[in-house]
């Protein structure tokens, strides 16, 4: 099985050129035909038809995913990459697709997922430098991400208490702050409250004068 680059990029994508299945050999070599011209939709068509007819065939599930991943499609080329995983018959097949399934995962930021299938491809073929290299670059993008998540934290906890510290030292000031004294001097005090009495006294002997002059009327003829 041959072992074509077709992307010589930060992260590389292999391309399985040779159709395995038989039967749907014609079409295999079509869909890897319009592939080449750069023409992903009329290549995926042909790849879906073999899918149609026989959906465990890891060749057309492979390449379909290669022709999906062109076209952006990073997650459903994902799904197509793991269904040539499940059906391949040979090592080099299943490495092949675990080590595209990392690309394709990398292209959605998605760190851990593409870590897990280059270790996986690793394990099936420990000489493939491409995915020790992919390998290394995105355990230290993770590291990176980690620390820098690390700091973020540390630099919200801290916003978090500088505020607290802030209410609580207002607080206590409140607690601490005297009550509002009077401006009155103490002899205007007195001088109020004197002349509050004189008006209250004032009032009671206007009311005692009403009293007495109602009082001394005649009464009403009848």
């Amino acid at each position: 099985m041959k072992k074509n680059v077709i992307l010589s990029a930060a992260w590389v994508l292999f391309f399985m050129a040779n159709a395995v299945a038989q039967p749907d050999n014609t079409l295999i070599r079509s869909g890897n035909k319009w592939y080449k011209q750069k023409q992903f939709d009329q290549s995926l068509q042909q790849y879906q038809k073999v899918i149609q007819k026989t959906p465990d065939d890891p060749t057309a599930n492979y390449n379909l995913g290669n022709a999906q991943f062109r076209k952006n499609g990073f997650q459903e080329a994902v799904k197509s990459y793991q269904n040539s995983i499940d059906h391949a018959d040979n090592d080099k097949t299943r490495e092949n697709s675990l080590y595209n399934q990392g690309v394709a995962n990398i292209k959605q930021q998605k760190l851990e997922e593409s870590i897990a299938a280059w270790k996986d491809a690793l394990k099936l073929d420990p000489t493939d430098q491409d995915a020790r290299e992919n390998l290394q670059k995105a355990l230290q993008e993770l590291k990176n991400k980690q620390q820098q998540d690390k700091k973020d934290d540390k630099k919200e906890d801290k916003k978090n208490q500088d505020k607290k510290e802030n209410k609580d030292q207002k607080d206590q000031q409140d607690k601490q702050q005297p009550p509002p004294q009077s401006r009155l001097t103490k002899k205007q005090v007195e001088q109020l409250l004197k002349a509050l009495q004189q008006k209250e006294n004032d009032a009671q002997q206007k009311m005692n004068q009403n009293k007495v002059k109602s009082l001394s009327q005649p009464e009403k003829d009848w």
